[in-house]
């Protein structure tokens, strides 16, 4: 099944105004344009979305330190939270449903002055400009806030994902040692209550401020600790503090193939990155409402802000799992305009057919990240808002972004990417660096939104180093490709030992490093193993045993589990545990784990 734009449909997209303007008549000419004069395109993008700057940039791009280092907006002074607040003050900004309770809307106006109390908050703290605050909240209307007030402060945001556990975010509270962590009492998700605030203490944290959401008189906070409402000033008038384009305001992480996580920079021009893809791929309009159930701890979470508020539309947000129909509800209601799947929770709708009964007709598009999809998957969603493309979306938090993608302007086939990002270009090389149609991506820079540097690694020794020879330098990405015939793209999941699980990247390290806790356990290697028809990875792990005591192969699956849902993420799951007499390695001892991947049978 296919999707086809209109003439109409084409006209009034943002690619086809911006064709029309640049008198292209075809996208691929367009998609050419933007790589081969990138100073003109990203002129025009920060046109059209009116980046606001104090001071107007000297370069759009400055390459004086290679491509590798490259400065965009050279010269320029600006904050880009001051560019989120161009819409109308009576605008809904937010849109949010808590459970069971109404639907609620904020204006712009509303969220700005709740912005400038959170700003004027943290001298309270001696916190100041250039210090780190750490953010491990649902995506809730004061996570929002809170986000845009620290960098409208000058203060970088350490985002850490909600559901993990406190050893993991002790080790990110280490990376970047916050001056203090904003966090909840308890989470509530599909009718149950996780402490969250006790996982922070556990994790170490120096100083918290709590957002109650119970009224429990049980609940206590350690001395150090602040409630939300003894935190927050009146003051509502705030001056953004302006800094250089590439000033740091986001860390974020991302396993690579050790088991610290990279700790990745964005700064005021990778929220310009994801606001490009955001007006041009899924096609945002002022007043639009966007839907992407996420967290800030996942480069969608700072992405969804940015997208959506740079191009003056709304955030929705559900402050509970997108899983059953009363999401559905809330995407009905909120009047959705362009909602953001990760397969798996297709693939539960599809099985239980709850969102079926609703009306999802005034949804323009969807859009799909975080794992392969399945065909027969994304044709059932594009269904349920009467045949809607599914705009595929793939990328990475050190890119701001994605880098192959889809639009609405050309025809949108299920499961596959229709063009590379505007702005950006790679080129997939087989084993033997040669230009092939299936193989690995390799990034061509210089891409607004790439990473230059990280935290706790040598960036150039990852991206860069001993990188193929090819007609310019390129960057690693990690990810394997296939071109069609049709021109178009899969994705056929990752060449290194990171692996995506649930839309969650993790490295296989990491998994195993847990599992070698086990006392039956001498050496393992994990992978993931992508189904024959398509869909989400499953987790694999091949151990050599070391027996200590006798347990059936059942018994230590569940064991394996348990270790890494505790230890790990309760979303990760073993859907494999398989004995091994030796595990295959390379003349410099590396795992083979990509022969463990092809001798595994689905």
């Amino acid at each position: 099944m296919t999707w086809k734009p209109t003439k109409k449909s084409i006209q009034n997209s943002n690619i086809g105004k911006l064709m029309k303007k640049l008198e292209f008549t075809n996208y691929d000419d367009l998609w050419s344009w933007s790589v081969q004069n990138k100073e003109e395109f990203w002129q025009q993008t920060v046109a059209s979305l009116n980046i606001i700057q104090h001071k107007k940039y000297d370069q759009i791009l400055n390459l004086n330190d290679g491509a590798t280092q490259a400065k965009w907006l050279y010269g320029a002074s600006l904050n880009i939270v001051d560019s989120c607040f161009q819409n109308d003050d009576d605008a809904t900004a937010i849109v949010f449903q808590k459970p069971n309770k109404d639907l609620q809307k904020i204006n712009q106006k509303e969220l700005l002055l709740l912005v400038n109390r959170i700003a004027n908050s943290f001298a309270k703290l001696h916190i100041k400009t250039g210090d780190t605050i750490a953010i491990d909240l649902p995506m809730t209307l004061e996570c929002v806030a809170i986000y845009l007030a620290a960098i409208k402060a000058g203060i970088k945001v350490a985002t850490i994902v909600d559901s993990f556990t406190p050893q993991e975010i002790a080790v990110r509270l280490e990376i970047t040692k916050p001056k203090v962590v904003f966090t909840q009492d308890f989470l509530s998700r599909a009718g149950k209550s996780f402490p969250l605030y006790k996982k922070v203490v556990s994790a170490n944290a120096a100083k918290i401020i709590v957002l109650q959401t119970t009224t429990s008189n049980d609940f206590s906070l350690r001395e150090q600790d602040l409630f939300w409402d003894d935190f927050l000033s009146e003051n509502t008038n705030f001056t953004s503090v302006k800094q250089t384009p590439q000033e740091s305001i986001t860390i974020l992480f991302s396993s690579g193939t050790t088991g610290e996580p990279k700790a990745i920079p964005w700064n005021h021009t990778t929220a310009i990155k994801a606001a490009s893809d955001g007006l041009y791929h899924q096609n945002i309009q002022q007043n639009d409402v966007v839907c992407w159930p996420t967290n800030l701890g996942w480069m969608m979470g700072p992405w969804l802000i940015f997208a959506t508020l740079l191009n003056k539309a709304t955030i929705a947000l559900y402050y509970d799992a997108p899983l059953q129909s009363d999401f559905g509800m809330f995407v009905q209601n909120a009047k959705v305009s362009m909602l953001g799947v990760i397969p798996s929770i297709v693939k539960h709708w599809k099985n239980s057919g709850c969102m079926e009964p609703l009306d999802w007709s005034v949804i323009k598009n969807f859009s799909s990240t975080g794992e392969v999809s399945n065909p027969t998957e994304m044709q059932y969603l594009m269904q349920l808002a009467n045949n809607k493309p599914v705009i595929e979306y793939c990328g990475g938090t050190e890119i701001g972004g994605g880098y192959v993608t889809s639009t609405v302007v050309q025809e949108n086939i299920a499961s596959t990417f229709s063009t590379k990002a505007l702005g950006s270009d790679f080129v997939l090389l087989d084993d033997n660096h040669q230009k092939t149609k299936k193989g690995e991506v390799f990034l061509i820079p210089p891409i607004m939104g790439l990473s230059t540097m990280l935290l706790n690694k040598n960036h150039h020794a990852i991206y860069y180093k001993d990188t193929p020879k090819y007609t310019t330098i390129l960057r690693r990405h990690g990810d394997e490709l296939a071109e069609l015939d049709d021109g178009y793209f899969k994705i056929l999941g990752r060449v290194d030992d990171a692996m995506n699980l649930g839309g969650i990247k993790v490295s296989a390290t990491q998994i195993e490093q847990v599992i070698s806790t086990l006392d039956f356990v001498k050496e393992c290697a994990a992978i993931a193993v992508a189904p024959k028809d398509g869909g989400p990875a499953k987790l694999v792990v091949f151990y050599v045993c070391k027996e200590t005591k006798t347990l059936s192969d059942e018994d230590r699956l569940l064991h394996a589990q348990k270790v890494v849902k505790k230890q790990m993420n309760p979303l990760f799951k073993v859907s494999d545990l398989i004995k091994i007499d030796v595990l295959p390695r390379t003349a410099s001892n590396k795992v083979m784990r990509r022969t463990l991947r092809d001798s595994y049978k689905n």
